[in-house]
């Protein structure tokens, strides 16, 4: 090994690793640049590794078990879904994350959807370029002002969304069971937000409680005027079940920056009733500056853990009390 210590990138579809290198240079850190797929290229990679960064490759209970001296595994990214951090706990090993990476863009991105399904925007782009001049082909479009927006999920990206909200004019609920008392929007019951509101948006993390929370029995307590909005993780919503309540009219329409295999397999059936969904690429996330701040916060997470330093997200504290 030609440095002090090895960090592994395990996978990154990022266009360069740059900042990752010049943050851990003052380490004195090898930095090897993987792309790895599957549970045995990440340990044939990152065995001997003493901090790794991950994207999307798994880095499951295996993994972590093969691990000889790793330190810190911190993800890019809010999620750590790619991780199994409990074996991680285990191994006394430091799950890092970056918590507060994209806020603004999700949230304005969410706010877009919300604003393309209000005003039917994209739909009526789509006629025109059928060379349809019809408004009422939209129909009904009804005022924004006044509609309930209920949130599901109410951290950081979940606040955020309801500040830009507010300023539309439309009254925020959310249903959070971890947030327990909140002076800015209204707290109800998952019952509540699905039978109150007009739109819902997803800003909750992917986990066992989560998964496939928006599915056929949540969809059909929406209203049959309501809009999804899912800016979150795939998985939170049950594709089959969405498919049917566009397709039976069970709600009024969906906006998806998310889906839950990625890339989509092109034959699902969600793309065929693209006059009631849209879909954006995971570009939620996106902009020219939240790529520079996710890369270094990553790495620095990884710096500051080898350097004997508390990161400054850690997803399992439990790892710093038995240290």
């Amino acid at each position: 090994m030609s440095g002090k210590f090895k960090v592994v990138i395990t996978d990154c579809d990022h266009p360069s690793v740059d900042e990752e290198r010049e943050v851990l240079k003052e380490l004195d850190a090898e930095v090897v640049l993987a792309q790895c797929k599957t549970e045995d290229e990440v340990i044939s990679v990152a065995r001997d590794a003493d901090g790794i960064l991950n994207q999307y490759a798994p880095i499951t209970r295996k993994v972590i078990n093969s691990l000889e001296r790793c330190k810190v595994i911190a993800r890019y990214g809010v999620g750590v879904d790619s991780i199994d951090v409990d074996a991680a706990t285990e191994r006394g090993i430091i799950v890092a994350n970056v918590p507060d990476y994209c806020v603004d863009e999700v949230s304005s991105h969410a706010i877009a959807l919300l604003m393309a399904c209000a005003r039917k925007v994209v739909f009526l782009d789509r006629y025109v370029g059928e060379r349809r001049w019809d408004v009422t082909l939209a129909a009904p479009i009804f005022r924004l002002q006044g509609r309930v927006l209920g949130l599901y999920g109410l951290g950081r990206l979940g606040f955020a969304t309801a500040k830009k909200a507010k300023g539309l004019g439309l009254h925020i609920i959310a249903y959070d069971p971890y947030v327990l008392r909140s002076d800015e929007v209204e707290l109800v019951t998952f019952e509540d937000l699905l039978k109150r509101s007009d739109f819902i948006s997803i800003h909750a993390p992917l986990t066992k409680e989560t998964r496939h929370a928006f599915g056929e029995a949540a969809l059909r307590s929406m209203k049959k005027t309501a809009y999804l909005v899912n800016t979150s993780r795939g998985p939170l919503v049950d594709e089959a079940a969405l498919y049917k309540a566009l397709k039976e009219g069970w709600i009024a329409g969906a906006a998806i920056d998310v889906m839950e295999h990625e890339p989509p397999d092109w034959d699902n059936p969600l793309f065929s009733v693209r006059d009631k969904l849209i879909v954006t690429p995971h570009a939620a996330y996106y902009s020219e500056e939240s790529y520079v701040e996710l890369k270094r916060k990553t790495a620095l997470a990884v710096a500051k853990a080898l350097k004997g330093e508390r990161p400054d997200s850690v997803v399992n504290k439990a790892v710093l009390e038995k240290a």
